[in-house]
């Protein structure tokens, strides 16, 4: 298994699994709702926005030849802390014929990999907290609750 740094040539295979992980997204809270109207430019727009942001970069996961996943990082900064550069797994998504035969993990270890050389410190990552098999998966590697984000929309 590998990470291949996505370029303009990838948008198609980035914004079909980005759709796929929406869409499941959006079962886990209304507030994922998607808006139909402009998902499909608004989607692409974003990936063309990363490649032009040196802090934000898509990977495809590509074993035995075969895209089976993405993964999107994107590095940051808390000055103030100890622990203050960190890399954060924006996106995962393995398409789903090939969940469940560990590529989610070693796709954990290309990215700790990946943060070492950058210099970073630490991890981050979030998950909707109704999504109990991404919550599973992130504590089974090891990593640790750290804050809750919370919202409401203004109707």
């Amino acid at each position: 298994m590998e990470l291949v740094e996505a370029t303009a040539d990838d948008l198609e295979a980035l914004v079909d699994r980005w759709y796929d992980l929406a869409e499941t997204m959006a079962e886990h809270s209304e507030l994922n709702e998607l808006d139909t109207d402009v998902i499909e430019g608004a989607a692409e727009d974003g990936f063309r926005a990363h490649l032009e942001d040196e802090d934000v970069t898509d990977y495809l996961v590509v074993y035995d030849g075969e895209t089976i996943g993405f993964v999107t990082l994107r590095e940051g900064r808390h000055p103030s802390r100890q622990y203050s550069h960190f890399l954060r797994i924006v996106n995962l998504a393995i398409d789903e014929d090939h969940r469940s035969r560990g590529h989610g993990a070693a796709v954990l270890e290309c990215v700790k990999e990946l943060a070492r050389e950058r210099g970073c410190d630490h991890l981050k990552v979030s998950c909707e907290w109704e999504n109990e098999g991404a919550r599973r998966f992130y504590r089974d590697a090891d990593f640790q609750p750290k804050q809750v984000d919370y919202a409401q929309p203004l109707e």
